[in-house]
């Protein structure tokens, strides 16, 4: 399945819309890392928004950029510290308000910014609209693992603090899609995360989504193995974990802080004495491995799922490397055709929803299905 959304037309260079403003590092950041990652891949364009004149500074500076990217002006820009609702009252001219509509108006594939979350959520689901059948969008992160592919997919992290029954099933629907076209798993095994795995535990939205998510895990090809615990975000179990935007975020928090804690601690350590320091030479090799391994700049980028477009959102603090890697993931889901992948993964569940609630309203409709007379 192809779309204009997500697909160029045969031949042609894939578009991606990038808000240039709002990050931490500033333009010349988002620039360099766009210079990093064209060099890498040649089937691609840039639609740039931000201050006109800056931008064209900046791209001037990357001779092999100037003829793949078209820079919109926007000199607005939404700041971190803005509230959602003021800037969708007062966001017409900001860049990020221009990089989602070049994604509604079909000039480019996917959208990309740095810029303040809340605000990006809400435009974005404004401006681009939601999946039929999806009553709250998820951001879906790469979290580090030990499976095979190296990470786990984990939604929600922040896009809407409540979830109900309904909510997780879809974040478990979504959460699939994502990681067959983001890690290429055929067959992607899902957790519900919940205060530990034993069935009788957790409260009653939870133990209502287990059953609904265990009921259409066959139908839309995936393993459901049940309640997931905090251990099993980097564990081996699952490659999907579902949650609520309010535990995901706080948990997705928790992490970065402890992956930051130990690396002082391990910079103390090497550091602590000459024996120390030697210790650390001998070791480069190793730790420039597990540095390259966990570096939080190489899988950079949560994405909103749930929307009429796709939304790549890098962290703030994101430097060239990290802008690269953001990009490098949103050209992979729109070259593989996600968007519409995920519409039509949604729009069957919704329509399964739709008919099993008519047969539980119809006992003649449920007791011809179940091969008995009225």
């Amino acid at each position: 399945m192809t779309s204009s959304t997500d697909i160029s037309k045969a031949g042609e260079p894939l578009v991606l819309s990038i808000d240039a403003m709002g990050g931490d590092r500033g333009p010349a950041a988002v620039v360099a890392g766009l210079a990093a990652f064209a060099k890498r891949n040649k089937n691609v364009r840039f639609l740039v928004h931000g201050p006109k004149a800056e931008l064209d500074t900046l791209v001037a500076k990357h001779r092999h950029l100037g003829s793949r990217v078209e820079t919109r002006d926007a000199e607005g820009v939404v700041s971190m510290h803005d509230k959602p609702s003021h800037v969708m009252r007062n966001g017409q001219n900001t860049s990020m308000w221009s990089a989602l509509d070049a994604v509604r108006n079909k000039e480019a594939a996917v959208t990309v910014s740095c810029g303040n979350t809340g605000a990006l959520m809400l435009l974005a689901m404004v401006r681009l609209r939601k999946l039929p059948g999806v009553n709250r969008p998820a951001i879906a992160v790469l979290w580090p693992s030990r499976n095979p592919q190296g990470f786990n997919v984990m939604l929600d992290v922040g896009a809407d603090i409540r979830a109900d029954a309904q909510d997780l099933l879809k974040y478990a629907l979504m959460g699939t899609s994502y990681a067959r076209n983001g890690l290429s798993l055929e067959r992607p095994r899902v957790g519900l995360l919940n205060v530990g795995t034993e069935e009788h535990k957790g409260h009653a939205e939870l133990k209502q989504a287990h059953e609904l998510i265990a009921a259409h895990a066959e139908e839309n090809n995936f393993e459901f193995v049940g309640f997931a615990e905090g251990g099993d975000l980097s564990g081996d179990r699952c490659d999907v974990i579902v949650t609520d935007g309010f535990t995901g975020n706080i948990a997705l928090k928790t992490g970065e802080g402890t992956a930051s804690l130990i690396g002082q601690f391990m910079r103390e350590a090497f550091a602590y004495s000459p024996l120390s320091r030697v210790a650390a030479l001998l070791a480069l090799t190793s730790l420039k491995r597990l540095q390259a391994r966990i570096d939080p700049r190489r899988k950079n980028g949560g994405v909103f799922l749930g929307l009429n477009g796709t939304v790549v959102k890098s962290h703030g603090a994101a430097d060239a490397t990290g802008i690269a890697a953001a990009a490098e993931l949103a050209y992979d889901l729109a070259k593989s055709g996600f968007g519409d992948r995920l519409a039509a993964r949604i729009a069957q569940a919704a329509e399964a929803s739709e008919s099993t609630a008519e047969e539980r309203s119809d006992p003649a409709k449920e007791q011809q299905k179940d091969g008995t007379n009225p």
